[in-house]
């Protein structure tokens, strides 16, 4: 706790006393740039991540990243999104999972979490769609790679959940609302993005800012995707790839 107020205090005088003119505009209002949806784990940090200075991105954050399909539950979610998209007029949604996820390793262990940590289970229920896409198109894989592969697919999950949102749905029809999809490797701090083009996860680049997930999908004809690799990380196999080609298109 010492160090916490060593901290705050610090960021007083350092960081207050050299941003008078941002923190005096930020206090009429916010103008952030994106929504981030992100675990609660603590080695995860947004504005580290991506270099923001505070006001510039609208925070999410729960065990296992997750966004209850609309109507599913009366938890704050829900409420942030809307309020994100409507009221502060966003324009690009991030859902970003990351690698070692706790929340995702209970996830693969549902059930032992039941009377452990009852509250947990409850809110891990809303990750159901992960659960059993995992147990019945993954059986093959174990260990760190059956981890990771949840990891990912998860972050697909709650992009399809987010579209549930009316106000959601409105801004995609009208052209004013991105969705990304992010995993976050916390031991290299790389992030690799869903590219819809190519039906993966790839290293994010800068011009990826304008893709699409939807657009993109919607526009191309469907067409039969090879078993795909993934440069510099073994850690998703080419059998997710097939996967989210077919659930892109069927």
């Amino acid at each position: 706790m010492k160090k916490l107020i060593r901290g705050l205090r610090r960021f007083q005088s350092d960081y207050v006393s050299t941003h008078h003119e941002l923190l005096t505009q930020l206090s009429h209002g916010q103008h952030p740039r994106a929504l981030f949806i992100t675990c609660s784990d603590s080695r995860v940090d947004p504005n580290l991540m991506t270099q923001s200075d505070i006001g510039e991105i609208f925070v999410i954050r729960n065990a296992g990243n997750i966004i209850p399909p609309f109507g599913a539950a009366n938890g704050g979610e829900g409420a942030a999104v809307e309020y994100a998209v409507h009221a502060l007029g966003i324009e690009h949604v991030i859902v970003c999972g990351h690698s070692n996820c706790g929340a995702m390793k209970g996830l693969l262990k549902l059930d032992k979490l039941e009377h452990e940590m009852p509250l947990v289970y409850e809110w891990l229920q809303h990750a159901e769609s992960t659960r059993r896409l995992i147990k019945e198109n993954y059986t093959d894989l174990e260990g760190e790679e059956l981890m990771d592969t949840t990891v990912a697919e998860n972050v697909l999950t709650q992009i399809e959940n987010l579209r549930t949102y009316p106000v959601i749905h409105s801004r995609m029809y009208q052209g004013k609302l991105q969705l990304h999809a992010w995993v976050y490797h916390i031991d290299t701090g790389e992030v690799y993005a869903y590219d819809p083009i190519r039906h993966g996860y790839f290293p994010l680049q800068e011009d990826w800012s304008n893709i699409d997930i939807d657009n993109v999908a919607s526009e191309q004809e469907p067409q039969k995707a090879p078993p795909m690799h993934f440069p510099g990380s073994k850690w998703l196999p080419a059998q997710q790839a097939e996967r989210i080609y077919r659930g892109s298109f069927n």
